[in-house]
């Protein structure tokens, strides 16, 4: 099995413009997701997809694989879509049966939460898959900005929300967590590759522009979406207040 893995890296941002360049302990923060990745033993390659110059530059000079694309991409997984597309058209041969679209704001993601999303494709059957985590906090299950995700026995995702799903009828707020088990979302998807092909064409859905998340418009046009357990915490830069949560990882 050849696997892709692309990160996509947009220099405009509302909340945080050029972030990906934003410096962390004296490395970029795309640098450090681009070494992070190449640490994985189960990408065959790595590259990041930008619509910016200045990023483009930046991963050339420290030796890091980088296309430009199209300013106009809505998600980051239309970014990596086009990718596989330069690199089919560049060389027919240079095939992927797997593309892993990691987040470019996530500097410290684990090698191992990469393997986990791949080994999903062992099953021939396997679509989509992406990771989830066990919510131990209340604060996280009732906030809106973190997705929580329902599976069934085998593991598929049934759906995802940003709202705390199943309602726990008869229980207080903080008393939830006791009575159910629920997941959030990491944001790491892996896509076969013909499937990546045929998702980014799909028009926005009902679901997703209710709650504002990609993966429903999946979900809701028929695609399974296999989920893989991690119990490592991720730490995402939204904003530049968010880099004082690297005070002590780094």
């Amino acid at each position: 099995m050849k696997v892709l893995g692309v990160i996509p890296a947009r220099y405009a941002s509302t909340r945080f413009p050029g972030k990906p360049l934003a410096l962390i302990g004296g490395k970029s923060m795309i640098q450090r997701v681009y070494e992070q990745c190449s640490r994985c033993s189960l990408l065959d390659e790595v590259a990041v997809a930008t619509d910016d110059s200045r990023i483009f530059d930046h991963v050339i000079s420290f030796g890091g694989k980088a296309f430009m694309t199209s300013e106009k991409h809505r998600s980051g997984t239309e970014r990596t879509g086009e990718v596989l597309r330069i690199l089919k058209n560049e060389d027919d041969s240079r095939s992927f049966d797997v593309v892993v679209n990691i987040q470019g704001d996530e500097p410290f993601i684990a090698p191992e939460q990469i393997e986990k999303v791949v080994n999903c494709f062992r099953d021939p059957k396997a679509e989509i898959s992406t990771l989830i985590k066990p919510v131990s906090n209340p604060s996280e299950l009732f906030n809106p900005n973190v997705v929580k995700v329902v599976v069934n026995r085998n593991g598929n995702a049934l759906y995802f929300s940003r709202q705390p799903i199943p309602f726990v009828r008869g229980a207080e707020n903080e008393e939830w967590l006791k009575h159910h088990s629920f997941y959030k979302h990491i944001g790491i998807y892996a896509f076969k590759s013909q499937v990546l092909e045929l998702v980014v064409n799909l028009t926005a859905s009902p679901l997703e522009k209710a709650e504002s998340l990609e993966q429903l418009r999946w979900i809701e046009n028929g695609f399974s979406i296999i989920t893989a357990v991690t119990d490592i915490e991720t730490v995402a830069i939204d904003t530049p207040e968010d880099l004082s949560k690297l005070t002590n990882i780094l």
